[in-house]
């Protein structure tokens, strides 16, 4: 005799389990595959797996389990792909030297095959491009500017873009308008922009030269809120997965980075005593928060004169009594690297506990406690950029290739698998011989910014086939 279980109960258990046992227990009887297929599961399996994306809804008719696989079909596609398996675009005239750089097509993911990346850029040319990565052109150009762009940060929820010049003027762009829909000038020039979105809207976060950190509502540009952060510069800014937390930091030594809760610069009103991260010489050098585990961020740190490097692990917390907030740091795990090891720049993390790094020509994957995992040797010479979501890992060397990686789940902890190697060459079998370079991906293109001292950036544009995968 079969025994129902009510739906309520099924569904408390049914949140457990992963996407394979929840696909296995819909087989068993029309009744658990209606409840398999709940959207609130599946849209949690969504934002556990692509945190780093902060979608909150779909467009049209498209389920949450169908956006899930949709995305899943895609990362396996880009993990299996071969060079040639990709179009390349080239661009062809000067555009000046590409600076900061962002997706503005969902935060890196496009929902279907059809729909097209699209990046914003700066150029030494005072002027914000829009590009069409499949076509490799660009769709859109903001006017020249009268000083330059020192930064942008995007809002694909609401197809919007940030930028920031060297007299402190805010400007905001949804890339078709030639002229901007917003303009705020700061009282100081600032440097740092990050987005967030909130169930209590938009917003666009700003840090000056002076130390503060402004609030502002998007679209408005209106300010909710403006805390004194550091006595200098407040040069990075970078919200946690779950935009829950704003770490904030300066280049300046005796600026120690400190980690802001959210929900404090929008109410500021309350009393909140934001953590301080305990950081040897007070050295930040980058910092990485776990997409898996979006209370725990990692920091790179140098010490000293001799520049050792290593890194420091803490979870944050939130204590709330009697109307005060008090964010605590704890620290979790710390290492240095070995002194014969070659001084690294960027680094990646999935779950919060392995650590992705550059030293030399190779890359590295490292335990939080210092226990070596894994060792690549793709590049014949340095990596010069390495860049990293919650699902790949992808560097540039001065040999002028690309090699991509993906975050894949081991028994323990997630390892990196080897993808593909990608290498230019011109119709005359040239490499393009970079001094500079940077690299930023989807699941559907690359980009590789090449630049020369001095010269004009060239852009590299990858993407899939159309009839690749299908």
């Amino acid at each position: 005799m079969e025994i129902q279980l009510p739906e309520v109960p099924l569904l408390r258990i049914f949140s457990f389990l992963d996407v394979i046992s929840l696909l296995q227990v819909s087989k068993v009887n029309k009744s658990w595959k209606k409840v398999a297929e709940t959207e609130s599961l599946w849209r949690n399996l969504c934002l556990k797996k692509w945190s780093f994306c902060n979608f909150t809804q779909l467009q049209g008719t498209q389920t949450w389990k169908n956006f899930f696989l949709h995305l899943t079909r895609q990362e396996r596609q880009m993990a299996l792909a071969e060079p040639q398996d990709f179009n390349v675009k080239v661009t062809k005239d000067k555009i000046g030297v590409i600076g900061a750089m962002a997706y503005l097509s969902g935060n890196g993911h496009t929902e279907d095959a059809q729909e097209k990346s699209i990046l914003c850029t700066l150029s030494s040319k005072c002027i914000l491009y829009a590009w069409d990565v499949q076509e490799g052109v660009v769709i859109w150009e903001s006017p020249v500017q009268r000083t330059r762009l020192l930064n942008l940060a995007t809002l694909p929820q609401m197809h919007l873009v940030f930028t920031v010049d060297m007299e402190g003027k805010i400007k905001m762009w949804n890339c078709w308008d030639k002229e901007d829909l917003a303009t705020l000038s700061m009282p100081n020039p600032c440097f740092s922009l990050e987005t967030c979105v909130t169930v209590e809207g938009s917003f666009l976060m700003v840090g000056s030269i002076k130390g503060e950190i402004y609030t502002l509502t998007v679209p408005e540009l209106r300010e909710v809120s403006k805390i004194k952060a550091f006595e200098y510069s407040v040069d990075f800014l970078n919200f946690s997965p779950d935009n829950k937390w704003l770490f904030a930091c300066g280049s300046h030594q005796v600026t120690l980075p400190t980690v802001f809760l959210t929900e404090y610069l929008l109410n500021p009103a309350g009393n909140h005593v934001p953590a301080t991260l305990s950081v040897p010489s007070s050295s930040c050098c980058t910092n990485s928060w776990a997409p898996r585990r979006p209370n725990r961020i990692i920091v790179m740190f140098r010490k000293g004169f001799v520049n050792a490097t290593g890194f420091i692990t803490f979870d944050i917390t939130a204590e709330r009594t009697e109307g005060n907030i008090v964010v605590t740091a704890s620290q979790i795990a710390s290492f240095r690297l070995p002194a014969h090891m070659e001084i690294p720049t960027w680094m990646g993390v999935s779950d919060g506990n392995t650590i992705a790094f550059e030293s030399g020509p190779f890359l590295f994957l490292f335990s939080i406690r210092g226990l070596q995992i894994q060792q690549f040797e793709h590049h014949q010479r340095n990596i010069v950029c390495l860049w990293a979501d919650s699902v790949h890992v992808l560097t540039a060397g001065m040999d002028d290739s690309l090699h991509m990686y993906m975050w894949e789940e081991g028994d323990r902890s997630p390892y990196l698998k080897s993808c593909f190697h990608l290498q230019y060459r011109d119709a005359l079998g040239s490499a393009p011989n970079c001094y500079l370079s940077k690299a930023i991906c989807d699941n559907r293109s690359i980009v590789y910014v090449v630049s020369k001292i001095r010269e004009s950036s060239m852009l590299l544009m990858y993407s899939l086939k159309k009839n690749y995968g299908h």
